[in-house]
């Protein structure tokens, strides 16, 4: 497990719907270069958690802190400059493009617009579209999508849709990658795959990651710590191992 200086502080958030209270005064430290995984049964305020990491929701209370700043109330834009990626529980690709095109959406944020040379393309706007046509290139060798590359992604399985997703948030040249549910709709063998390239991207890039999976065996291969949630409130956390045999955990999962 890597232990270095944080790369997002979340102190005491709470997020309610009128009643319901989705997110519960819940902390989260996630160290770079960490792999941390969020689980807890449906309904127990992942995604929401995750979107008030990512601006989609403003929390009422608490602090967001990344890179030392306080991002609790800036809007997703604004957060997805700085360097916060994800991916989604449900796919949201252009499904009409290609696989190419697809990454390159994810290098808007990066590009540089200047109108008068993009007009003649020439120069800058030349170097500029290499450059970021490169990095796609190396994402793609990079997730093994070569075969892909020019199919429309409408027309791919789920597995490569969710491979091509992937792909797009790492175009964003993230310093931080949020993953919801990514094995979701695969079979064992483009688990494994999936698996493989998180390590690969935690390991090579050193990018930390925050994970939302229902698959227990994957968290507990690749996760260096896990977090348990139930109806919004943090039951529990550790490694792995302390995680599994946990009498709390396996009450919110198996009931008692």
């Amino acid at each position: 497990m890597y232990s270095n200086s944080p790369a997002l502080e979340m102190k005491d958030v709470s997020l309610s719907f009128g009643k319901l209270q989705a997110v519960n005064n819940v902390s989260l430290t996630v160290s770079d270069r960490d792999i941390v995984a969020i689980i807890g049964p449906n309904g127990a305020g992942k995604t929401s958690l995750l979107n008030c990491i990512t601006g989609f929701y403003k929390p009422q209370l608490g602090t967001i802190m990344f890179g030392g700043t306080n991002i609790t109330s800036w809007k997703p834009d604004r957060i997805a400059r700085i360097g916060i990626g994800r991916t989604f529980q449900k796919i949201e690709l252009f499904g009409g493009l290609t696989t190419l095109d697809n990454i390159m959406a994810g290098r808007h944020i990066l590009m540089k617009p200047d109108p008068f040379a993009g007009a003649f393309y020439f120069g800058r706007t030349r170097n500029e579209e290499i450059k970021h046509r490169r990095a796609v290139e190396e994402i793609i060798d990079f997730l093994e999508i070569e075969f892909i590359r020019e199919r429309v992604v409408e027309s791919l399985a789920a597995g490569l849709k969710k491979r091509v997703e992937l792909a797009r948030a790492l175009a964003l040249e993230p310093k931080l990658l949020i993953l919801d549910e990514p094995m979701a709709g695969m079979n064992m063998e483009e688990k494994e795959d999936m698996a493989r390239f998180i390590l690969d991207i935690r390991e090579e890039r050193k990018i930390p990651i925050i994970l939302v999976e229902h698959d227990m065996e994957v968290v507990m291969d690749i996760s260096d710590r896990v977090f348990v949630l139930d109806f919004g409130i943090k039951i529990t956390e550790g490694s792995p191992e302390e995680i599994k045999d946990n009498s709390d955990v396996i009450r919110v999962y198996l009931g008692e």
